[in-house]
């Protein structure tokens, strides 16, 4: 994730990008400008339905890689016809922009050209960065018409737009096999989702890790889970271990923020402050599946990773998490909550006082820890 540079986001017709002085802000009042704006009548297969733009700076280099479609998510006759079901969004296809200046605010977006993800629905690509390889994670189906349930997908490429792997070599990485990742719960195939990844690294172990989304993302179960790189190939299926206990990011019933999701990492200026940027729900019954609302929350730690384990935000105020390592094993020393919500941790391996989750709230396995104790630990 780029620094202080600003938030790309996709008004579904462009690509726009914000700037503020802090990235709490009220982003409706931030400073924008669009940096991608395809004319939807020019028959290009980029022209409308902009999903999910990252940008990021990569060999002093400026990209912007998104999904779009040519369609209006309403593919032909023919097409919807070759599906067991109706598939909307299958011509959804991840394409890359490249700046020509060293600053995005000001350097022109140009078309690099489509990655190519072997005619296959693609959605929520990242670029994955790994022993000086370079690779693309995206949401993907197991082949054409399968649509449910969606996966994590990994691809190997040459240079930011280039791929260079086959159809045969591209592996699935991650399927939504857990209960939490399905809607609802348990069901097995229609709506189990993986999508949204982010790649998250442990500047102090150098681990890396996938954070990804998980359920439906117009219910309130939609969650971030947690892939780790154990492996040394990120292209085979067993280099990749998944936490298993739950939803490491959920919503707050209590504090009418639901479905959270899609997350980026980034920090302060000058790297002593860590944030989450997500977007969510403020109500249990949207008007459609792309209302959503964006988040920052500031995370004091000394390991990204640890953020991942707070579980509960107040819609309406900050919180500032102080995180320490203690035998290798990452504590909460201290929780400063800017109102009086009662904040808890998710600690499942941890002693302490164990308390039932707030009214409305659901995790599994239901194990909370009160933070008023001395530590409050959490082993991975």
């Amino acid at each position: 994730m780029t620094l202080n540079v600003g938030d790309p986001y996709s008004t579904n017709d462009n690509i726009t990008l914000k700037r503020s002085q802090s990235l709490t802000d009220d982003w409706d009042h931030a400073e924008e400008g669009v940096v991608f704006n395809p004319d939807p009548d020019s028959g290009l297969p980029y022209e409308t339905d902009l999903w999910a733009p990252e940008i990021h700076n990569i060999s002093g280099t400026w990209y912007i890689i998104f999904s779009e479609t040519p369609d209006y998510d309403s593919p032909p006759p023919l097409v919807d016809a070759m599906c067991p079901f109706a598939y909307p969004a299958i011509n959804h296809r991840m394409f890359v922009l490249k700046g020509d200046g060293p600053d995005p605010w000001t350097c022109n977006f140009n078309m690099k050209g489509m990655l190519n993800t072997f005619d296959q629905f693609v959605i929520d690509g990242t670029y994955f960065q790994y022993n000086n390889q370079l690779y693309m994670i995206y949401s993907c189906w197991e082949n054409t018409c399968s649509g449910w349930p969606a996966n994590l997908c990994i691809t190997q490429l040459s240079n930011l737009w280039t791929v260079i792997s086959n159809l045969t070599d591209r592996r699935m990485i991650s399927v939504p096999d857990q209960p939490w990742e399905q809607v609802p719960y348990g069901r097995p195939v229609r709506l189990a989702t993986n999508e949204g990844p982010e790649q998250l690294v442990n500047p102090a172990t150098g681990q890396s890790f996938v954070i990804y989304s998980a359920a439906r993302v117009s219910t309130s179960f939609y969650c971030l889970g947690v892939l780790e790189l154990i492996g040394n190939d990120p292209m085979q299926y067993q280099s990749w271990r998944k936490y298993m206990e739950g939803c490491v990011f959920h919503q707050n019933t209590q504090a009418g923020v639901y479905g959270t999701n899609h997350a980026s990492f980034t920090t302060s200026p000058d790297g002593s402050q860590n944030y989450i940027v997500y977007h969510a729900l403020t109500t249990l019954n949207p008007p459609s599946d792309i209302y959503r609302t964006g988040f920052g929350e500031k995370k004091e730690m000394k390991s990204p990773k640890a953020a991942l384990k707070i579980l509960e935000r107040e819609a309406s105020a900050p919180q500032t998490v102080h995180l320490r390592s203690i035998s290798g094993t990452l504590c909460i020393s201290s929780v400063v909550v800017e109102n009086s919500h009662k904040f808890h941790t998710y600690a499942p391996h941890c002693g302490g006082n164990e308390l039932d989750p707030p009214a409305g709230i659901t995790i599994l396995p239901p194990n909370w820890v009160n933070q008023t104790s001395s530590y409050n630990c959490f082993v991975f």
